[in-house]
């Protein structure tokens, strides 16, 4: 089973059409946004093809394939002209017997932890700084953090970025499918 997990698409369809791209290419039976889905938000520059109602048409015919959570730019509206919700603030994802703690990263983050376990995996966005490291914490143990970086407004001097779950290995990866950094969970 291949999970693609992207973050922080800011309106884009030009990058939201490579994005879903590259999922089809993948054949990736689930797709988990880490929010930020429609809105540029006030801190961005306008993203490439900067198009929401495009997003939304893009988004909407794969209902079924996505889990999504919500970003710091996603609102109540944005949910209205969505078809899958978008507005939990994390979801806990069982996946070949890891357990995912997916979010966007605003609220919950390495320097602000959710409740999590020794083991577990925390993924988000929001910074748009790509991440894939085991990290010792002192209330949780070993835990590994994850982030697939920003599919349409990269920082850090990262290239645009989705991540790749699949028999046991996490990878990040560019639009052009290039793994550009992986970790064995």
């Amino acid at each position: 089973m291949k999970i693609m997990f992207a973050s922080d698409i800011h309106g884009s369809a030009y990058y939201c059409r490579r994005m879903l791209e590259a999922y089809r290419d993948l054949g990736a039976s689930r797709l988990v946004i880490l929010g930020d889905i429609l809105y540029h938000g006030p801190r961005n520059d306008l993203p490439r093809e900067y198009a929401p109602k495009e997003v939304i048409a893009m988004l909407n015919p794969l209902k079924r394939e996505i889990y999504a959570v919500r970003g710091n730019c996603d609102t109540e509206v944005d949910q209205m002209v969505l078809e899958f919700p978008i507005l939990a603030d994390y979801a806990l994802l069982a996946i070949e017997g890891k357990t995912f703690y997916a979010t966007h990263g605003h609220v919950y983050n390495q320097d602000s932890l959710p409740p999590m376990q020794e083991g577990d995996i925390l993924i988000h966005g929001h910074t748009h700084l790509l991440k894939a490291e085991q990290v010792k914490t002192e209330d949780c143990g070993q835990i590994t953090v994850l982030n697939p970086g920003s599919v349409s407004i990269p920082k850090g001097g990262n290239p645009n970025t989705y991540g790749v779950f699949a028999d046991g290995v996490f990878s990040i990866r560019t639009l052009d499918g290039d793994v550009v950094k992986e970790i064995r969970l």
